[in-house]
């Protein structure tokens, strides 16, 4: 019984601390962005594009990016969005989002250095770009969402 009672304990201390560990991993950061959805959670580490020039530079003449990196682009407020891929020679996927973090469309597998204007919707913020096809690869649909401390933390769906 005594060695039960020892088992039932370490097995909720165990439980406490991977909870403890995963809410202190889960917590808001710039170089984050959290995606929740249907598939679970995923986190990118991101570059933030948050004024004019940045925005214009983009992910251009980058010939990789590492799998779990994105680029977050952030406008100050909501406003339709359009994207090419001028000098950008990786292939991305786009997800365009609202002011309050949910994704309202995905343009999958942008074409490197084509210059055709993509529309992403309007009233949005956001736009994360991440490595082409990875949305799908991972199931990250429109209407999941996003976590970052760039979202007004009052209107955010899944604020910090």
């Amino acid at each position: 019984m005594k060695i039960k009672q020892t088992l039932i304990a370490v097995g909720m201390a165990l439980a406490f601390n991977a909870a403890f560990a995963v809410t202190a991993w889960a917590e808001c950061r710039e170089d984050s962005v959290w995606i929740k959805g249907g598939f679970g959670e995923a986190r990118f580490s991101v570059e933030i594009a948050d004024d004019a020039q940045e925005r214009a530079t983009g992910l251009m003449h980058r010939p990789s990016m590492p799998v779990s990196a994105g680029m977050l682009f952030v406008y100050e407020r909501p406003s339709a969005l359009s994207f090419w891929m001028r000098n950008t020679l990786i292939e991305l996927d786009m997800l365009f989002v609202d002011e309050t973090g949910v994704i309202r469309n995905i343009h999958a597998r942008a074409v490197p250095l084509d210059e055709t204007s993509i529309f992403g919707g309007d009233d949005l913020t956001h736009v994360l770009e991440i490595n082409g096809g990875l949305a799908e690869r991972l199931g990250i649909m429109v209407g999941d969402q996003l976590r970052h401390p760039s979202f007004s933390q009052d209107g955010a769906i899944w604020p910090c």
